[in-house]
């Protein structure tokens, strides 16, 4: 059976992924997401099946830099130790190095591009569209916007 993880940013994005928690009990998985006062709650929930990777903002970019280069070397830390066969996102920056580690390992990738975007790329997105082996778009429009996606619809 295929080990999923299953990674995002926090807020908005991670709340798109739960939507996806129906499939915990299909698959052995494992969850990545950012670590923040809110989401404290899912240690317990999903105890020894999720890692937490620093939170970082775009609007200090000079410690976000920082930041994002020790996420990297966390998500490879976890890739490697958690040895999964996919990996399932809902964006963003947080989840951007896993996508490119599991294609380094020739690991599946399946991108769902976030339920706010209806006409335009978000940057994840763009960085992740030429490398995902399913790329999906919940809104049709969206087909206009990434030719190569799936119109799978909603995720709510």
């Amino acid at each position: 059976m295929k080990k999923v993880l299953f990674i995002s940013s926090t807020g908005g994005h991670l709340s798109e992924l739960m939507q996806l928690k129906s499939l915990f009990s299909k698959f052995p998985y494992y969850i990545v997401t950012e670590k923040t006062k809110s989401d404290e709650y899912l240690a317990e929930e999903y105890k020894g099946n999720i890692s937490f990777l620093a939170y970082g903002t775009k609007k200090n970019p000079f410690t976000y830099f920082f930041i994002y280069f020790f996420n990297i070397i966390k998500s490879l830390i976890i890739f490697l130790k958690q040895k999964p066969d996919v990996i399932v996102t809902t964006g963003t920056h947080t989840a951007v190095p896993m996508c490119y580690i599991a294609k380094i390992f020739r690991k599946k990738v399946i991108y769902i591009e976030t339920f706010a975007n209806r006409n335009t790329k978000t940057l994840a997105g763009r960085f992740v569209y030429p490398i995902a082996d399913v790329f999906v778009v919940q809104w049709m429009e969206m087909l206009k916007v990434y030719p190569k996606a799936e119109y799978w619809g909603w995720i709510y």
